[in-house]
């Protein structure tokens, strides 16, 4: 089983300030996670001065300032990234961002950003997903708030452009996300449905969630940290903090290691309690050489290193070549 991708989805929770994103960078990679993800745009690109808040952003901001006004505060320029991208190699951990417009996609490509990250709300931008598609990189599709149908138009026009891999991770766009509205099963009916790598993108509280997905056969989880859930912002209250982000990840890991090969079969810690636990077919008390074995001349007991009790049948009538004591295991050579 390929090792599991874990994207910790730093986002926006830098509040723009350069400090707190390398902060954030060095929290995801000492908490073991395969990336640290950032967003890119441009606010006048990504929304008109009369676009409202979500309701979640309402509930953790100014409600007096608009979204352009939020974004604006949160946009990162190219110096900004040249410089995350650089701390992230100097600390060995893979520096990602979600485009929220093209301006913002062609920059990544620029700067040789391994994959494109596509946020949910663009699932339905099909010409931004085809220019998304044209950079020739692996992308990771989130489907927060999309039908099935809407996934196929999005996956037909990111493999027509060439696309060969392709990660499609479920996801609710609820900041928190309520647990009876997470349908967790919808991750693998999209694997059903397109042949794809899939994945999850958590927005739940706690870690539980994300675990099960993997169990169910994530590829690939994300999830918001903050470095204090308190701080002011859009997406802190919602974010798992350092701690609870280390305790994730390594849960995982032991899930992902305990999935194993699905081969059925002892595990090799297994091998030394097998004979113990097992039992064998014995002599239920002294029998004299000649004897005629009959059911009550046998007992099925521990250790089990003999003769296994499924031969029992086989062995009444068989005739002893030599006497046994009881408790004494029953061995071939015994018999005639």
């Amino acid at each position: 089983m390929a090792r599991v991708f874990i994207i910790a989805e730093a986002g926006v929770n830098h509040n723009g300030s350069i400090d707190l994103a390398i902060k954030l960078i060095d929290v995801a990679k000492h908490c073991g996670a395969d990336a640290v993800k950032f967003q890119t745009f441009r606010a006048d690109l990504l929304a008109s001065r009369q676009a409202h808040k979500a309701p979640y952003q309402e509930r953790t901001t100014n409600a007096a300032e608009s979204q352009f006004e939020m974004l604006e505060r949160l946009q990162l320029d190219e110096a900004a990234h040249r410089r995350l991208i650089e701390h992230c190699r100097e600390v060995g951990i893979q520096f990602l961002s979600s485009p929220f417009d093209a301006q913002s996609a062609d920059l990544l490509d620029s700067l040789d950003v391994p994959l494109l990250k596509v946020p949910s709300g663009e699932i339905t931008n099909l010409p931004f997903l085809e220019h998304l598609a044209r950079k020739n990189r692996p992308m990771i599709l989130s489907t927060g708030m999309s039908t099935l149908g809407e996934v196929e138009e999005a996956v037909k026009v990111i493999q027509a452009a060439g696309v060969a891999q392709l990660t499609l991770l479920h996801c609710v766009t609820e900041y928190p996300a309520p647990y009876s509205d997470v349908n967790l099963r919808a991750m693998n009916t999209l694997k059903w449905a397109f042949n794809l790598p899939v994945g999850y993108s958590d927005h739940s509280p706690g870690i539980e969630i994300a675990i099960a997905a993997v169990a169910l056969g994530a590829a690939v989880i994300e999830k918001h940290f903050t470095l204090d859930r308190s701080l002011p912002g859009p997406d802190h209250a919602a974010s798992l903090e350092p701690d609870e982000l280390l305790q994730m990840v390594a849960a995982i890991r032991n899930v992902e290691a305990a999935l194993g090969s699905g081969i059925k079969g002892p595990a090799p810690c297994e091998l030394a309690n097998l004979p113990v636990a097992r039992k064998s077919v014995v002599a239920a008390r002294k029998l004299a050489q000649g004897h005629k074995l009959a059911t009550e001349d046998l007992d099925i007991k521990r250790p089990g290193n003999g003769l296994t009790p499924k031969l029992l049948r086989v062995l009444i009538g068989r005739t002893l070549r030599v006497s046994v004591d009881k408790d004494e295991m029953i061995k071939w050579d015994h018999l005639k």
